[in-house]
């Protein structure tokens, strides 16, 4: 299949899905179950895509050991935002902790 037609297709879906709840605006109604289970989906989404980077990080098999630093760094973040609630500061001790253990693994 040619890849630009496909994009193009799928470019054509996503406006169409998108338009419609433009459109149809206020009429549109949704249940209040299904509102709540919406709220839901980013932070559903975002798992998706990080824990495969954080437990395989090479694609091809779980690394749950120390020498991992995006799973150290990882844990490190979930530390630090369950014990302070600061975003900015788990960020910056996530970063921090995964750049330090990425150099002291690769350079020692």
């Amino acid at each position: 299949m040619n890849y630009t037609l496909m994009i193009a297709g799928m470019a054509v879906v996503t406006v169409f899905v998108k338009a419609i709840f433009f459109i149809l605006g206020d009429r549109v109604v949704f249940p209040e179950w299904l509102k709540l289970a919406l709220n839901f989906v980013p932070v559903t989404v975002l798992t998706a895509i990080i824990t495969p980077m954080i437990l395989s990080p090479h694609g091809k098999e779980l690394e749950l050991h120390w020498h991992n630093p995006q799973l150290v760094a990882s844990l490190v973040a979930v530390a630090v935002s369950w014990y302070s609630g600061r975003q900015m500061l788990t960020i910056l001790l996530g970063l921090i902790s995964f750049f330090c253990l990425q150099y002291v693994l690769f350079h020692s």
